[in-house]
């Protein structure tokens, strides 16, 4: 065969083997096509499609359930701090939260050394009627041993509670009494107070102290107006600081109790959301009340909304500290299995047009700590301001959006009375520890005391300083000459305040004597109030 034909041959040769590679890879590739799921329209179809995949073939068998609710809050975590899932158990509790009552036997406890030890019978509740008193010491609930076993509060709570009209027994030790006492207790609607007090600080100035927007909040807050306002109040000091909010429909209603007729009290807006504006309509019973108003960085939400709508309409003159910065409103969803989510829905603005929502990031949960590392407590110059966001109020002040309520009056942490001695008492809570181990010994001569002047008398006859010392001291704890005449003014309010909660009056007691020692209702209680024009 000569060289030509030779060469024709091994042309034809690699012209057929590259003809069969492409082939196979064609095969290969049309192999792989099989493969492919095309994604249908729609802008959850991947998910779907996974999920699908997924149930269809898995090599093993999965709990739908479990993984279910281990993605939800996943999901809810992506959309903004406040989106949530809520399991059935999370949510019964959020809604007891605010709902206004509960089903339970009324009482109050602590767990000072690992048992239950009643510090307040609710009157008229379950317990009260069965017999159960204040430093009662709960060892037992039906067939369950509670005290002396590492108990976790909560399951404690869980075991005492239950659906109104069953029965629980509770197994009591009380002082005096040798073997334990076995209470039959029908369990019955417990009321849970929005209003954690309301009383008179002078002649003309009523204090009321709000702990969260609840279903019954406004009504709580109404009594409690008229009770003051029949003893003389011209003027209301209202403390919202540390509530984190709640049911905004009552954060209108009371703002509604201060403004004018056609006042804007707050306006909502988001994507699916068109903008609604909240007005008030001049029938409010409040409107020739001179209002001060308390925030800190515990004050949220609803509180933000009353407290932003007082400050921008010029109603209220703001102390304290930046409020905690959440304008998002959301709107609950509630699932068959007991479950649901709580979605954002709107933006909520104050009546300047600020949305006072913090940035939300990675470090959102660390924003409060950043405050204190920066000096934010402590100096009002502190406070990172955004110029882009400035808005102005009604007679032209300005404020500003985007990260919490600043106050009217900047009122720094207190820290003149603060010396080694004192903080170490409360990171140990020696204060409270102590005040305990009081109401104890005296435990039959407070359930008597049911007004101040008797409390007074009663406070008056204890050495609590040489008591308080004395205690500290057989922990290994001194305070020196110096530490106690710079930290033991506070302490002996402190204690003051703590054993009056062991009477009936229970918060009655306990905040007019430490309001004492606040400096910002001290900041508030000073005439006339500045700022508002």
């Amino acid at each position: 065969m000569d060289n030509r034909n030779w060469n024709r041959l091994l042309v034809i040769g690699w012209c057929l083997v590259v003809l069969l590679l492409a082939v196979a890879l064609v095969r290969l590739w049309q192999g792989n096509r099989k493969h492919q799921v095309r994604i249908p329209q729609g802008d959850w179809a991947k998910l779907m499609l996974v999920l699908q995949s997924v149930d269809r073939d898995y090599v093993d068998e999965i709990d739908k359930s479990a993984v279910t609710e281990q993605i939800l809050p996943e999901i809810m975590a992506k959309l903004d701090p406040h989106s949530v899932y809520l399991p059935p158990v999370e949510l019964k509790n959020a809604e007891e939260d605010l709902a206004g009552g509960f089903d339970g036997i009324g009482i109050q406890f602590t767990v000072p050394n690992d048992t239950a030890v009643v510090s307040h019978v609710i009157a008229g509740g379950p317990s009260e009627k069965a017999g159960l008193l204040s430093g009662d010491r709960i060892v037992q609930v039906d067939d369950r041993v509670i005290a002396g076993t590492s108990t976790p509060q909560d399951s404690m709570v869980r075991l005492m509670k239950g659906r109104r009209g069953t029965q629980v027994k509770i197994h009591v030790q009380r002082e005096g009494v040798q073997e334990p006492i076995v209470f039959d207790i029908k369990r019955d609607v417990i009321p849970v107070n929005s209003v954690d007090v309301a009383f008179m600080i002078d002649d003309t100035t009523g204090f009321i102290k709000l702990s969260k927007f609840a279903r019954t909040t406004y009504l709580e807050f109404l009594k409690s107006v008229l009770t003051l306002k029949e003893q003389g109040m011209k003027r209301l000091v209202f403390d919202l600081r540390d509530n984190t909010g709640g049911y905004l429909d009552q954060a209108l209603m009371l703002s509604n109790e201060f403004l004018e007729k056609g006042d804007l009290i707050v306006y909502m807006e988001g994507r699916n959301r068109p903008r609604q504006d909240v007005y008030a309509d001049g029938k409010g019973s409040c409107r020739d009340i001179e209002l001060a108003v308390l925030i800190n960085e515990g004050s949220a939400s609803s509180s933000e909304i009353f407290a932003g709508a007082m400050q921008d309409n010029d109603r209220a003159t703001l102390y304290g500290l930046r409020s905690f910065g959440k304008g998002l409103v959301q709107e609950p969803v509630f699932f068959s299995d007991g479950s649901g989510i709580r979605l954002t829905v709107a933006r909520y603005y104050s009546p300047s047009g600020r949305c006072i929502q913090k940035p939300y990031g990675e470090d959102y949960g660390y924003d409060i700590y950043e405050r204190y590392l920066h000096g934010e407590m402590m100096s009002v110059d502190s406070i990172k301001v955004n110029d882009s966001l400035k808005f102005s109020t009604r007679a032209g002040r300005t404020v500003y959006g985007g990260g919490g309520i600043i106050p009217d009056v900047f009122v720094p942490l207190d820290t003149t009375h603060y010396t080694e001695y004192l903080g170490k008492c409360n990171r140990q809570s020696l204060q409270v520890k102590y005040a305990n181990r009081i109401a104890d010994l005296h435990r039959s001569e407070l359930r008597e005391i049911n007004d101040l002047p008797a409390l007074d008398r009663f406070l008056d006859g204890l050495d609590l300083e040489r008591g308080f010392k004395a205690y500290t001291s057989s922990l290994g704890l001194r305070a020196t000459e110096r530490e106690w005449e710079i930290s033991g003014g506070t302490i002996l309010v402190q204690l003051r305040a703590l054993i009056g909660r062991s009477t009936p009056m229970n918060d009655a007691a306990f905040y007019p004597i430490y309001l004492s020692i606040d400096n910002v209702v001290e900041a508030a209680m000073k005439k006339p109030a500045p700022n508002i024009g």
